[in-house]
This record gives structure tokens, sequence and C-alpha cells, in this order.
């Protein structure tokens, strides 16, 4: 992520554009660090309904794009944390009759270019996008690829490589490289086939718990997202009762559940998700909302702000303070406030709801 966006300040420098970039507030903070680090603004996008999700309005794209403070680079996040997935085309063709590159974190959609009909950004005409192998595909955590369109600016590809040395080590993980090769071969051979085929038996899944009265969130095919609230728990109720039944999420907060499988899950895996999902008896409706996304006002730049003092205090006394670093948990990663923002009573409000107790705040 870092390097994607090093090349896009690079072209966005060569072409005499402002290095800005627009994003939606979804984006995981390696995306907030390398803006720091790298000194770009970032115009934010109006969000969704929730933090996790980022809700992109064509219309107010092509407004923004149009204006005088169209960014170099629109970054959004496709898969997003739920399972919801963009219209990665139709984004693309606004991006390209503008002039601006389009960059996904395409962290969650390693396993789209195997569909059926491949749903990879890069084949639905964004310029780059990143990947890991480590959360879909079967190498070591730590692998991930940069991918780089054919169509982009042929500077970006003849850069890729010092870009990632700026940010990489000099030291390559070998068994990382190596878990890179094996699954080359994995992926060659009949991925493709188990995944669609595996797709198929977890829509299988999916129906039979909203049949039983889930209400699921997401389109993305390898995950399972439950709304649990709506089904008279919260988030960590659920993934409790799983977990005592041998079964562990990948996510769960007070809203949302969310379960990421792969091709490598047998039938006995799926009958046995299915099974604990349907011994839950359903409750009430608890009808507490979702925090709506934080709109907060900007003291300093978020490299200013990572680079200033810091000290640690209770999030009760931060009210008026300046957010110096976004220590937020991973999973999900994803920012309640940017670095530099001041802290506001909503904001306040928000942490302790997903219980964050601390904050890092500028001397």
């Amino acid at each position: 992520i870092k390097a994607m966006l090093y090349l896009s300040l690079l072209l966005a420098k060569e072409s005499g554009r402002a290095p800005v970039v627009a994003a939606g507030r979804n984006a995981h903070k390696s995306f907030v660090n390398a803006v720091a680090l790298l000194d770009m603004d970032v115009l934010w996008i109006p969000s969704g309904k929730n933090y996790l999700s980022n809700e992109i309005d064509i219309q107010y794209l092509k407004d923004l794009f149009s204006s005088d403070k169209a960014p170099c680079a629109l970054y959004v996040t496709s898969p997003d944390y739920l399972g919801c997935v963009l219209d990665i085309e139709k984004i693309s063709e606004l991006c390209h009759e503008f002039g601006v590159m389009l960059l996904v974190d395409n962290a969650h959609g390693a396993y789209l270019k195997f569909l059926s009909k491949s749903r990879h950004p890069i084949d639905l005409g964004a310029d780059m996008c990143c990947d890991s192998a480590h959360k879909t595909l079967s190498a070591l955590t730590g692998a991930a690829y940069l991918h780089i369109s054919k169509k982009a600016p042929p500077v970006l590809n003849k850069m890729a490589k010092r870009a990632l040395s700026i940010f990489g080590s000099t030291s390559p993980s070998y068994p990382i490289m190596a878990s890179l090769d094996a699954l080359n071969s994995s992926l060659s051979e009949d991925y493709g086939l188990r995944l669609n085929s595996f797709c198929k038996k977890l829509n299988i899944c999916k129906e039979k718990l909203v049949k039983y009265g889930y209400s699921m969130i997401g389109d993305e095919p390898l995950k399972i997202g439950v709304d649990a609230k709506k089904f008279g728990y919260l988030g960590m109720e659920l993934s409790a009762i799983l977990r005592a039944r041998g079964i562990e999420c990948e996510f769960s907060d007070p809203d949302y559940l969310v379960l990421m499988l792969t091709p490598e899950n047998s039938e006995d895996d799926l009958e046995k998700i299915t099974e604990a999902f349907l011994s839950v008896p359903r409750r009430e409706v608890i009808f507490s909302p979702t925090p709506a996304p934080i709109s907060a006002e900007k003291a300093v730049s978020p490299r200013e702000a990572l680079l200033s003092p810091s000290e640690e205090i209770d999030v009760s006394d931060s009210e008026g303070r300046v957010l110096a670093f976004a220590n937020v948990s991973c999973p999900p990663a994803v920012p309640i406030l940017v670095m530099g923002e001041i802290i506001n009573e909503r904001a306040i409000e928000v942490f302790k709801y997903y219980g964050i107790e601390r904050v890092l705040v500028i001397k």
C-alpha cells in the first residue's frame, strides 16, 4: 500500500498534479501511515452507514473530479471488512474519464481473479491494487502482491521495485517467497475449479442461515457476514457461542460477525458452521444503532501528528486534544479518527462503544 501510494505521488508530480488522494474513511491504518510518511493530502469521501464500509456515490465523485480540488488518485477498499464489494468497473470508467488513478486495497479479494467470471480490480479497470496472499490464498502471513495494470503509465512499472524497496526490508523472507512459489503451482492447477465449487456450497449454507432468520451483510463470495443485533445478539456474543463449538471467527464487534472461508475448508466444516448457527435461539431484535462515521476537524496534517511528541491518556479526558496515532487493533485496523484530527465528544462516544479506553494524543 505504501509503495502504491508512493508511485501515485511520483506520477502526480511528473504530470504536474497536486499530490492529493481521495479515499474512503474505511481505509486500513496502513493507508493513513502511508500518507503521513509521504506527506500527501487526503480528501475524505463521505462515508456510508458505519465506519467499516464506504458507499461510493458516483455523482459525488464526478463533481469532485470536475472541481478545482480534483485528486491525482482515488483510493478505495474493496472488498471491505464486512464483505461489501464496490462497483470497481463503473468507478474505474469515471476515474479514467477524468485522468484520476484508481488504487484499490484488495487485501481480502486475491481470489476474485479465479471466479468463473473474474471480479479482480485489475480486470475491472483499476490502475494498481494490493492483494494479501495470506488472507484468502494459502501463502504464509506477510505474503502480498502489488499489481500494476498493463494500461497504466509505464513509469509505474519502471519504478515499482524501487518503491517497494523504500518500505520493505533489505533482508527478504525466503520462507514467504517459497510459499508464494508453492501457491503459484496450486493456482495454476485446479484452484479455480475448487473455488467455484466451494462458493456454490457456501451459498447453500448462507441460504439456510437466512431462512432461519439471520440477516446477512456483504456480497463477497467467501465471507459469511451477519448483522448480529437483528438476530437479538451482539456480534461478540455470537462469536463466543461459535468459539465454544470450535469455530473461530475472523472478526466481531457489537454489531457484526464475520467469518472468512477458503476452498481449503471441507464440506464437514460447512456443516459444522451451519449447525452451530442453527443451534442458536433467535431473540428480540436489539435496536441500539451502529455509530455513524465521525466528522472531525483537522488540526494538523497526519505527517505532523505522526512526528510529534505524544502521550497516552484516558479517552474520557481526550476531548479537544489532537490524535497522534491511530491505535486500533487488527482486525479490523480501520481508524475511527485519523491522526491530526481533533477528538470531539462524538469521537469519545464511538471510542468507548468499540472498547477503546486510552488514546495517543499530541503533547
